[in-house]
């Protein structure tokens, strides 16, 4: 079984067939699957999809119980909780639905942590941190894409010089260099590489 394309998150079970993990979808299964848009709707109030996965989370004045339903709860409705709570040894606690938010000064509202810029976030050295709310990913760097190459998928420098999108000067050659390019004027000219006379 070859799949020369890859299965991101899945395997290949024959030639050019991905079976997806749950939570992805796609020929090669590198799209997230929005469960919270699924038929019947897997949680009871409100849902929050993630990365691969989803999380339930209960309206003001309702408890999330193990088993994903909501429970109405008087305390709860006390605390005006944003996203739901839970009950801690008689405590009444607000819950965040994420790893990636974490409850606001009032305990009750629930606020994104940039896991970009409090380094929680690790991405390999040639891939940027992207924040999303109660998340985060990571992306190429500028000047490099996403290709599947022996058998994993890399961030790849792009060839400016070659896919055109480079501005050099008609009278410049284009040199291609990891993440860039440079212009240089041809002999008899002289400038920056994008202006030459």
């Amino acid at each position: 079984a070859t799949c020369g394309h890859g299965c991101k998150y899945g395997e290949c079970m024959g030639p050019n067939k991905c079976k997806c993990f749950p939570g992805f979808t796609g020929k090669t299964c590198n799209q997230d699957v929005n469960e919270c848009g699924l038929k019947p709707r897997p949680c009871e109030h409100r849902c929050m999809n993630t990365h691969g996965s989803y999380k339930c989370y209960c309206l003001n004045g309702y408890m999330l119980m193990p088993d994903g339903t909501c429970a109405s709860s008087r305390t709860c409705a006390m605390v005006n909780c944003q996203y739901g709570c839970e009950e801690v040894r008689g405590q009444v606690q607000c819950l965040c639905p994420s790893g990636g938010l974490q409850l606001g000064p009032n305990g009750r509202t629930c606020i994104d942590i940039d896991e970009c810029s409090t380094g929680k976030a690790v991405c390999s050295y040639n891939r940027r941190c992207v924040n999303t709310f109660g998340s985060f990913y990571c992306k190429c760097q500028l000047g490099y894409e996403l290709k599947y190459t022996s058998g994993r998928y890399n961030c790849v420098d792009v060839n400016e010089c070659v896919t055109n999108i480079h501005r050099c000067n008609l009278h410049a050659e284009c040199l291609n260099t990891q993440g860039s390019f440079q212009c240089k004027c041809k002999q008899g000219y002289r400038g920056s590489g994008f202006d030459c006379a």
